[in-house]
């Protein structure tokens, strides 16, 4: 009897977990068909199953044993549709790299290309080279004159020429596709050196704006070279330079214009001045000089302006015991000659301010000779353990 009713117990047990597992079964089964019914994209039937297809982009066959996978991006668009930055140097249209900086409308210059659109007249229509004396040639039209004048005055040129006898009320597009009149050149220590095209005329100091700013190693002077267009430009204004064609190539003179940078962009705006097209802008690097010999610190230096000895002792930390200050020299190298000079100076007279204190040039080499006999003699102190001291000077004698 016993064992009959162990039996039966153990019979109900199993049936209440088999009831309360079907119940389980049927509760995610209507779960499951509510969500699929409200979100029936998130959800792909895979063979008799249904497996839920992640949100975020989860491969669905990863309910099948598959490694689940991102889906690949999209690959980008093609053709017209692709978005162009604004900056992009490739697009279609070159003149997104010309930067405006007049309020006046831009006048065509030589060698602009311009795109000239007809309205019902594609035959009309097309790009256009301006030439050397400032016109382009179109068909049915010849010759038309366009340098000087902005697009829309261009426009209204050609639909004048047009009306009648082409058309009868012509409507006509002009745009500057290339400024090729107004390229501005920046080499040198700016942060983006290169050619610009720029629609109004710029002044130096926003030409180095446009250009990045300056770079931390720029020099003090910038170098403006201008070709001179008048015959009449002297031979102390320019310097003439020939093409390898021979003695019958046409010679071309430049100008030279210096500015201080340094001044100009701490206010001095007086070195400002306006640059014109096909002018190359030169902005050097930091000239140095150097030092070597009884000094503390030798070694090169960054050149500022106005530096002079004086200044160049204190950067190198000035002399040690053992120089032979009345015997300084300044090796300098002549920029028109290229020979080398030696100047001698006595450093400890400069120093004192009872001699006139020398400028120093890009290059120069300072030179702080020993002293022999003050080496013997701070050797022999240091021998004793007094070290370098200051001893008085034998009258009459210099070291």
């Amino acid at each position: 009897m016993d064992f009959k009713i162990g039996k039966t117990q153990r019979h109900t047990r199993t049936s209440r977990r088999r009831d309360m597992a079907v119940a389980r079964i049927t509760v995610a089964l209507a779960i499951l068909a509510t969500a699929v019914s409200i979100f029936p994209d998130a959800y792909t039937i895979s063979g008799d199953a249904a497996t839920l297809s992640s949100f975020r982009g989860d491969n669905p066959a990863a309910g099948q044993g598959q490694e689940s996978r991102p889906q690949d991006p999209a690959p980008p668009p093609t053709g017209s549709s692709a978005p162009k930055r604004p900056n992009d140097q490739s697009s279609e249209h070159p003149s997104s790299g010309v930067f405006i900086t007049s309020p006046n409308d831009y006048r065509i210059g030589p060698n602009d290309v311009i795109e000239v659109r007809v309205d019902k007249a594609p035959e009309l229509s097309g790009m256009f080279r301006v030439n050397s004396t400032g016109s382009i040639l179109m068909q049915h039209l010849g010759r038309v004159t366009v340098m000087g004048k902005s697009p829309e005055e261009v426009a209204q040129v050609l639909a004048d020429l047009l009306r009648g006898e082409y058309l009868k009320d012509p409507f006509v597009v002009v745009e500057v596709k290339q400024y090729n009149s107004r390229a501005f050149f920046v080499q040198g220590s700016v942060r983006n050196p290169g050619m610009y095209y720029i629609e109004g005329p710029p002044s130096l100091l926003k030409l180095i704006i446009i250009a990045g700013g300056l770079a931390d190693s720029h020099g003090s002077t910038a170098f403006i070279i201008r070709e001179l267009k008048s015959e009449d430009a002297t031979a102390e204004e320019a310097q003439p330079v020939a093409s390898s064609a021979g003695d019958d190539a046409v010679k071309a003179k430049y100008e030279l214009i210096k500015r201080n940078i340094n001044g100009l962009f701490k206010g001095a705006f007086d070195q400002d001045l306006q640059i014109e097209p096909g002018d190359v802008v030169n902005i050097p690097s930091t000239e140095v000089f150097f030092v070597a010999g009884e000094v503390h610190a030798p070694g090169s230096f960054p050149l500022r302006e106005g530096t002079s000895l004086r200044q160049a002792i204190s950067l190198a930390q000035g002399t040690t015991g053992n120089a032979a200050l009345g015997r300084g020299l300044i090796f300098r190298e002549d920029p028109v000659t290229g020979k080398r000079q030696e100047i001698a100076v006595d450093i400890s007279d400069v120093m004192k301010g009872k001699k006139e204190d020398v400028p120093i040039m890009p290059n120069d080499t300072i030179i702080v000779p020993n002293s022999k006999l003050k080496e013997v003699r701070n050797t022999l102190l240091q021998g004793f353990g007094y070290g370098l001291v200051r001893v008085g000077r034998i009258p009459g004698r210099r070291f």
